[in-house]
This record gives C-alpha cells, structure tokens and sequence, in this order.
C-alpha cells in the first residue's frame, strides 16, 4: 500500500494556521511562522507543508 506524502501548501501569509483540515479527524488547531531564511515551515502533528510565495507574500511578520 503506497504511503501519501504530506500534503504541501502554498501560502501569502508568513503566519498561518493548522488543523488536519480533516474536521473531527484533524488535531488541535496550531499557528506556525515562516522564517524568512527558509521559506517553509511544518506542522508537528500532522507533517503538512507551508512555503511562502515570496512574490505575492503579505508583509505580516
């Protein structure tokens, strides 16, 4: 059975939240922050995946 790779996400704003978007089978709701220096960050709970569109990013952090 193939494993799923996280899911990744492609996002404007440098603060973003996280809940397993799957409703009650998601976690608890988390705020990540995007270092600059990376351009992504992860989630702990659930391995997804947020990078920044540093073209189109909203100066929010």
């Amino acid at each position: 059975m193939p494993v799923n790779a996280p899911e990744t996400q492609i996002v404007t704003r440098w603060k973003v939240a996280c809940d397993g978007g799957e409703g009650a089978l998601g976690h608890p709701r988390v705020w990540l922050s995007i270092p600059a220096e990376t351009g992504f960050v992860e989630c702990g709970y659930c391995d997804k995946k947020f990078v920044i569109d540093r073209d189109h990013a909203h100066d929010d952090h």
